[in-house]
């Protein structure tokens, strides 16, 4: 319902603008050629890109991402539409000049009639286009059916994947057989031989349906969310797990309501969305936040980076970092066991013997990063020539299939103990410590003070084998998040159920 309540406002604004652009540039055609052209280059800017630019601006949830699917879905609507009022006959247009039409009578009585064929191939076209867009929702807190294809593919988990992407293709089906119909409803009769009452009578009951669920979606987008307590996530088994905790935790012990925002789409998106008062809180890892987020160089020590960095969070955005949860989920490197046997390696050092045999498959986070794997190249005096970098749990796929022979992982990936890899010893302590901690917005807490108390009762109640052991629950044994997190709660007594 999500997904459906996303698309169709998102199909009806795309219509909504589309329509009347492609009649204005159609009219005055010098600005015909930059209209167009606008609309092609916007196509052309990668979906994930244009996500990450919008949240700063309008922040997570439905708005960027019904924003984003309009953006993608105009130009086959203009374009159609400019072509369709284009390309009929002139001597039609005369004809309608002669017998007193005014411009704006032809138009609504000969051109978009005529037109119309063309439009609704167009409108058609961003529809079913706008429903495989609109899996990308989950990347900035908006639900839908993306959630579980993301939650998929970081898990590895291909039945869940395929549960969020065959009801999207029957969604998509559904949405052309429908505008097929409205297609062949609004067509004028002596261009539609089929034509009937019927058809109308159809029209009328598929645009009612399509009215309500835009309503519905209009209104829960812009409800009251006083007194509600929004909790976010990254994008991974273990802050889907955190996320569900705190979100427990503040149900149980407040009268506050809480909205999951869980699976954003990583460091960035989660962080700005906090900052923007989007959310109310997440977690976040001490040198995730010193080295993406401040910019500083890394702390080895690491009660001297929590320390730093809860200060600078204070000063800089009036955000409190509380208290560390007990782990630390730094990063490592990870090979399977038998490879590892074979080349004999058991720490990072003994990979520079064997660097030109191996392939590294490192996330396109940690290519990239100051602490990352030029630094760590540095570090170790090795070059590693034979990278394949991919993003998220992908990177195990290859691993197991042998199209890689390493990757890096994070100390308390469920997906280790899934694989049974072998984590390499970081012999020259290069990898700074990451300490999971709440990130809560200071306003937040200045109007909620007792969620101080919430917040910190999971402090020194986890630790990095109980992390790994939770994290297997949900990538091997394919218990959902929910269900892990609730449990240990109640296990821990820190709420009844």
């Amino acid at each position: 319902m999500q997904h459906i309540s996303l698309t169709v406002t998102a199909i009806l604004v795309s219509i909504l603008i589309g329509i009347p652009l492609g009649i204005i540039i159609s009219r005055v055609k010098p600005i015909a050629k930059g209209v167009l052209g606008f609309v092609n280059i916007v196509q052309a800017v990668p979906s994930m890109a244009l996500l990450g630019l919008l949240v700063p601006i309008l922040g997570i949830g439905s708005k960027p991402a019904i924003f984003a699917v309009v953006i993608y879905s105009l130009l086959p609507i203009v374009k159609n539409t400019y072509i369709g009022l284009s390309s009929i006959d002139p001597v039609i247009l005369e004809s309608a000049n002669g017998i007193g039409l005014t411009r704006n009578q032809t138009l609504f009585k000969i051109q978009l009639p005529l037109a119309l064929p063309i439009i609704m191939a167009g409108i058609r076209i961003s529809s079913v286009t706008a429903v495989g867009l609109m899996t990308l929702a989950a990347f900035i807190g908006a639900g839908g059916l993306g959630y579980l294809v993301f939650s998929g593919v970081q898990t590895v988990n291909t039945a869940m994947i395929l549960q969020g992407a065959i009801p999207s293709c029957i969604l998509a089906l559904i949405v052309d057989f429908i505008f097929s119909k409205i297609e062949v409803a609004v067509t004028p009769k002596g261009l539609n031989p089929k034509d009937s009452k019927k058809n109308y009578t159809s029209l009328k009951v598929i645009v009612s349906i399509v009215v309500i669920v835009a309503l519905i979606s209009g209104i829960s987008m812009f409800s009251n969310k006083k007194d509600t307590i929004v909790i976010g996530s990254k994008n991974f088994t273990e802050q889907l797990i955190l996320g569900n905790m705190y979100a427990d935790l503040v149900e149980e012990h407040t009268d506050l309501k809480v909205e999951r925002k869980l699976n954003l789409g990583g460091s960035i998106v989660a962080f700005n969305a906090l900052k923007e008062n989007e959310l109310d809180m997440y977690v976040d890892y001490t040198g995730t936040m010193l080295i993406n987020i401040l910019k500083e160089e890394p702390i080895k020590d690491g009660e001297k980076a929590h320390d730093y960095v809860k200060k600078e969070m204070k000063d800089r955005y009036d955000l409190e970092l509380l208290d560390s949860i007990g782990f630390s989920n730094t990063y490592t490197l990870a090979m399977m066991p038998d490879v590892a046997e074979k080349y004999n390696i058991n720490t990072i050092s003994d990979l520079k013997n064997n660097i030109n045999n191996l392939v590294i498959s490192p996330t396109l986070e940690f290519e990239n990063r100051v602490d990352g794997l030029s630094a760590l190249s540095d570090e170790y005096e090795m070059d590693f020539k034979n990278i394949k970098a991919m993003d998220g749990a992908i990177r195990y796929n290859a691993l197991t299939s042998g199209n890689s022979q390493i990757i890096d992982a994070f100390s308390t990936d469920g997906l280790i103990k899934k694989f049974n890899l072998k984590v390499l010893e970081d012999d020259k302590n290069f990898f700074v410590p990451y300490h999971a901690s709440p990130l809560v917005n200071g306003k937040t807490l200045k109007e909620y003070p007792e969620l101080v108390e919430v917040f910190n009762m999971l402090d020194g109640k986890i630790d990095e084998k109980t992390m790994i052991d939770l994290n297997y629950k949900v990538d091997e044994l394919g218990k959902s998040p929910e269900e892990v997190a609730n449990k240990f709660l109640i296990e821990q007594k820190l709420i009844n159920s």
